[in-house]
């Protein structure tokens, strides 16, 4: 869809001016690590939105992101994380959309016992101490 939409491209012949779709970006960073199509998962796309009618149809909403909106993302363990900034094929913009990404890596707090991702639900508390027992080589 976003060869068709905006045209065929290659990084050989335009470097970071390259068109790619998100699905094969995620493809070419995950085979940095050794990885292939069986290894990717549901992706999820945080900054753009579309929404589904009565009928299934889907459609792109131009205002489902703004600059500056933000995301975070806790890990407590070891997770490796693929990103793309790729326009999603349904975005109606009629020359490929380059937007800028800022991303930090900060270290968070221990979970203490009033966090909220572990009151929120009891499989967060379980998912945690399961966590807490794998990092202490138990088990």
């Amino acid at each position: 869809m976003v060869a068709r939409k905006w045209g065929e491209t290659s990084y050989q012949t335009h470097r970071n001016d390259w068109q790619q779709n998100g699905h094969d970006s995620l493809l070419v960073e995950a085979a940095k690590y050794g990885m292939g199509r069986r290894d990717l998962a549901a992706n999820v796309n945080w900054f753009s939105k579309v929404g589904i009618d009565g009928t299934g149809q889907m459609t792109f909403d131009p205002d489902g992101s703004h600059a500056g909106a933000e995301i975070e993302l806790r890990f407590e363990m070891d997770t490796l994380v693929l990103l793309h900034t790729c326009p999603h094929p349904l975005n109606p913009a009629s020359t490929y959309p380059r937007k800028p990404v800022r991303y930090g890596i900060l270290e968070g707090d221990k979970p203490s016992a009033n966090d909220p991702a572990i009151l929120s639900a009891p499989e967060n508390g379980r998912g945690l101490e399961n966590n807490r027992l794998f990092h202490a080589g138990c088990c």
